[in-house]
């Protein structure tokens, strides 16, 4: 087995295949499973902590992406390893349910799966193993429970959850705006967010971006920003106290339904049809100013001479406007959206406070800033970037920042960061371990040794020793009594995370837990490989 490149760039792993007519059985295939994890785990190990390295990836396309994400990193690979699928199914699960740390639950689960390997070969059955990393981890989140403090979450002092915020950007490429940008996705969150039930529906929330600018552009719009513009370059580029109409019905006539065929012969018929189709346009465009809207938007697109119209009755309006931006529009101006003309009425217009065309830099790119909404449970994340692949990995982080709000208004406990929980529950664990008669002890002593790659991972990205840097955090946890003393990647350093103001949720340090220890289960259980359509050995 071995990790390789190829003429893209793109990375991939050799894995020796079974041949056709066989199948693995035993050690072999737990061995050969535990290699294929381990070996996924080794790529991210590098990218975790404030000073992890980035990976580029090159698609099919030759699209680019420079990222240290775990979960979009190994979204991106080509991995063929059946095994291996799990560890990337591993890091989308903690991406879906937590949003953050999926780096450091792949790496949690190889140095399980290192640990299990040397277990193996000293003859302990594997199920032994993973009856023992279960008590090991419940031990480890019952300990978690014991170093949580609580931290207050409101509208009128956003300062404690953005610190904690501010923790999950600070290993990504925004590092150098992390403070602001904690400040925009924690106003953000707090402001779609229901306190009352703790829930946060993350999709009123929208990352649009525009490349141009620089980092520290980047902006929350009380709003909706759609990358449109006007239908026509006359109509005015600012409307102050705007009302609404949200349509997804066509400015044309009606077609008909079936085939058929219409002869004109005639100037007279010709003119008769034009000034018929007018007709429909003009009972359109009443239709909707007699309502009292001044703007509407519509779905579909319309041709110039409607265009022409809505000109002359000085309603500015915008086409191909997308069904999401449409939904998003309805929620924050309060509008409703109209399938028919014969429909349109005065009390489904939404407002706006002030609606803008903004043009960027030296290009005809234009977006529409719907801000000052009648609600504001939607509102935008405008990013701003040198560059496309950048404004991408932004949003990325900033995605991971507002996940990590919603974890804490679900649950508003937190731990502190630098690999110390991870030392703090492999001393707690190790301790119990010695109360354990049976042989599940070996395996609960494997899952304190394997929590400390968390540690030393972070060493090693910093500069430092792993091994003599692990030692010093441990014997300062366990003569100071002090849990909080972790890796200070910046200061390179063991110190305590508190006044470091290193933040993690519990939320998300527990659920990594417990998915790194099931998903090990489930590959520590598999003793055959068998192909379908192969025959048996």
């Amino acid at each position: 087995m071995s990790f390789m490149f190829d003429e893209y760039g793109r990375p991939f792993i050799i894995l020796r295949e079974t041949p056709e007519g066989q199948r693995v059985k035993g050690i072999e295939a737990q061995k050969g499973h535990i290699l294929a994890a381990k070996s996924v785990a080794n790529i991210l190990r590098t990218s975790l902590g404030p000073k992890g390295m980035d990976k580029i990836l090159v698609s099919q396309d030759g699209e680019v992406t420079i990222t240290n994400d775990g979960a979009t990193i190994l979204a991106e690979m080509d991995v063929g390893n059946q095994v291996a699928k799990l560890m990337v199914q591993l890091s989308q699960s903690q991406d879906d349910e937590i949003g953050d740390g999926t780096t450091g639950v792949v790496v949690l689960a190889g140095s399980l799966l290192e640990q299990a390997e040397a277990l193996i070969d000293r003859g302990i059955h594997p199920t032994r193993i993973a009856d023992g990393y279960e008590i090991a981890c419940n031990i480890a989140i019952q300990h978690l429970a014991t170093l949580a403090e609580t931290i207050e979450v409101s509208r009128d002092n956003i300062g404690p959850l953005s610190h904690v915020v501010s923790t999950s950007l600070g290993s990504k490429i925004v590092s150098r705006c992390q403070k602001s940008l904690a400040e925009i996705a924690t106003e953000a969150v707090l402001l779609v967010a229901d306190l009352e039930r703790k829930d946060v529906n993350l999709d009123l929330i929208k990352l649009e971006g525009k490349p141009g600018g620089t980092m520290e552009d980047t902006c929350l719009i009380k709003g909706v920003v759609v990358g449109k513009e006007f239908s026509h370059s006359q109509m005015p580029k600012e409307i102050l106290d705007a009302k609404v109409c949200l349509l997804t019905c066509p400015f044309e006539p009606p077609k008909p339904k079936t085939k058929n065929t219409f002869n004109i012969s005639s100037v007279e018929e010709y003119e008769k049809l034009a000034s018929k189709e007018q007709s429909y346009f003009i009972n359109m465009v009443n239709k909707v100013k007699e309502s009292g809207a001044t703007v509407a938007l519509c779905q579909w697109g319309f041709d110039d001479e409607a265009n022409h119209l809505l000109l002359q009755n000085q309603l500015p309006a915008v086409r191909w406007v997308g069904g999401p931006e449409l939904e998003l529009l309805a929620i924050a101006t309060g509008a409703r959206i109209i399938p028919r003309f014969e429909e349109i009425s005065a009390d489904k217009l939404g407002h706006v406070g002030k609606l803008r065309e903004v043009c960027f830099g030296t290009s005809k790119d234009r977006m529409l800033f719907f801000e000052n909404c009648a609600n504001t449970n939607a509102v935008t994340i405008f990013v701003r970037g040198g560059n496309k692949m950048v404004i991408e990995e932004i949003k990325r982080s900033i995605h991971d920042a507002l996940c990590v709000a919603r974890n804490i208004i679900r649950d508003n406990r937190i731990i502190y960061g630098g690999g110390a929980p991870e030392v703090s529950c492999s001393i707690k664990i190790s301790e119990e371990a010695d109360k354990i008669s049976t042989i599940e002890q070996y395996a609960i002593r494997a899952f304190a040794d394997a929590l400390d790659v968390i540690p030393m991972a972070l060493a090693q990205n910093s500069g430092l020793q792993p091994i003599e840097t692990l030692a010093s955090v441990k014997s300062k946890q366990i003569a100071e009594q002090n849990p909080r003393i972790g890796v200070h990647c910046f200061e390179l350093a063991a110190r305590d995370m508190k006044e470091a103001g290193v933040y993690e949720t519990l939320l998300a340090k527990q659920q990594q837990f417990l998915l790194a220890t099931q998903v090990v289960k489930m590959i520590l259980k598999i003793d055959d490989v068998i192909k379908s359509g192969g025959g048996s050995a």
